[in-house]
């Protein structure tokens, strides 16, 4: 069964990033632009995971967790620009679960979502989803971000870790550069898809025994790029 999570935020902007980037993972995704109609929502239907902004028209994400926390004990996830203190202090005092300063990386946003759903879980009985992928020779370790083929650990830079990881977890799935220069990047990166095609070079020349003959990471021609499952 999908998770169903609930975007908050009156960027709209940042929404359809966030909603994009989900949906990749088959999760359903609802969303609200103020703290209104976030209640109303959160009312009328039952959440995996609710991500809320705290800069909110009508009623501000604090109040919004505060109502929420009066019912419900759904995770919240507090998104603010703000990188004060007392922000996060707030959030968690009034029921938040954790929170993410702004700007973040969505594949972040994305693991902090699989951290809290596994801690939900494990308090419910409900089994772990792996945290390792396994194809061949490599190992991907998602929870302490490292990578190895065979005994021999790999370093992989950040960004290509989550090209990587993006791709592993969802094997044999063509994603265009566009894609990718979406969800790994972000909407607002200045880049252009070039920037795509020199981080799998890289992330090639660190994983593949014959990069111009790859066994993990493709390319479909004419159409972006895959790993193979």
């Amino acid at each position: 069964m999908n998770r169903k999570v609930l975007v908050v935020d009156d960027e709209k902007l940042i929404v359809k990033g966030i909603r994009f980037s989900l949906e990749q993972d088959d999760m359903d995704v609802d969303c609200a632009y103020d703290g209104e109609e976030a209640l109303k929502l959160a009312r009328e239907n039952t959440y995996d995971i609710i991500l809320l902004d705290i800069m909110l028209p009508k009623y501000d994400g604090f109040e919004v967790c505060r109502q929420i926390r009066e019912y419900s004990d759904v995770p919240i996830i507090m998104l603010t620009a703000k990188g004060e203190d007392m922000d996060k202090i707030l959030g968690l005092e009034y029921g938040a679960d954790d929170y993410i300063t702004k700007p973040f990386n969505i594949l972040e946003v994305k693991a902090r979502i699989k951290a809290i759903m596994r801690r939900v879980n494990k308090k419910s009985g409900g089994s772990e989803r792996d945290r390792l992928i396994v194809k061949g020779d490599m190992k991907i370790d998602c929870e302490s971000r490292r990578v190895f083929i065979g005994k021999k650990e790999v370093n992989l830079t950040a960004k290509e870790f989550d090209l990587l990881e993006l791709l592993a977890m969802n094997p044999n799935k063509v994603y265009s550069r566009e894609n990718l220069l979406n969800i790994v990047w972000g909407y607002e990166y200045p880049g252009d898809a070039r920037t795509v095609d020199v981080h799998i070079r890289r992330l090639r020349e660190k994983i593949e025994t014959h990069p111009s003959d790859p066994k993990y990471v493709y390319t479909k021609w004419g159409v972006g790029y895959y790993f193979r499952g």
